[in-house]
Parts: C-alpha cells; sequence; structure tokens
C-alpha cells in the first residue's frame, strides 16, 4: 500500500505567526473587553479579510 504524506508547516507557521501577531494588534487597539474577544475573533480569520480587499482593489 502506497502512503503519501504532505507537508505543510511552513503554512502553518506563517500562518501560526500572523494569528499571534493580528491578535496583539486587534488587543492593543481594543477599548474594552468585548472589544478585545472580537479583536481575538477577527485575528483567527484575518487571511479572509486579506483576500476580501485584495480581490475588492482588483475590481473582481
Amino acid at each position: 500500500m502506497n502512503k503519501q504524506v504532505q507537508n505543510c508547516a511552513p503554512s502553518g507557521a506563517v500562518y501560526g505567526l500572523g494569528l499571534i501577531g493580528a491578535a496583539i494588534y486587534f488587543i492593543i487597539q481594543a477599548t474594552g473587553f468585548w472589544a478585545g474577544v472580537l479583536g481575538v475573533l477577527k485575528a483567527i480569520v484575518w487571511p479572509a479579510f486579506l483576500v476580501f480587499e485584495a480581490l475588492k482593489a482588483l475590481g473582481a
């Protein structure tokens, strides 16, 4: 039986560092507790915001 293993560690590390950086940024910008919670949620989905704004800028 042939088993294929795919490694995606480099992209996971980049996403992880981006997640930490985005969480720190959004928490610093927060003015209250619930704004901080929303900041953590935004940090989880920051790549979606990035792709959305990029496509919007390209006119797609």
